[in-house]
């Protein structure tokens, strides 16, 4: 079992900057990549950005050199650094980590970006 705790969503303006935190617990051993996804109402939900555990990083194209994902083996912590953001960036967004089996997912944290 692995839990997730996401942390670090909110209102911000456009171009505007917001960071979120995932912090994992458990059979963390297990987990061979952590990434961010977001889903809106009535879409499926996509792949903002991961990383395994060697440090490879993936981005969706939409995000490339605005967001950055970085993590803190230490804390067991994956964070998203989401800087000039857009509102089309405005989803629910949800930690997940990646075993060889199975996959788990956090509670999901409203980002909206708005003036």
């Amino acid at each position: 079992q692995v839990q997730l705790v996401e942390s670090g969503g909110g209102l911000v303006q456009p171009g505007g900057s917001l960071r979120l935190s995932c912090a994992a617990s458990g059979s963390i051993f297990s987990i061979y990549a952590m990434g961010w996804y977001r889903q809106a109402p009535g879409k499926q939900r996509e792949l903002v950005a991961s990383i395994t555990i060697g440090g490879s990083t993936n981005y969706a194209d939409s995000v490339k050199g605005r967001f950055t994902i970085t993590r803190d083996t230490a804390k067991n912590t994956v964070y998203l650094q989401m800087n000039s953001q857009k509102p089309e960036d405005t989803d629910v967004y949800y930690c997940n980590a990646a075993l060889a089996f199975r996959a788990y997912w956090g509670q999901g944290t409203q980002v909206t970006v708005s003036s």
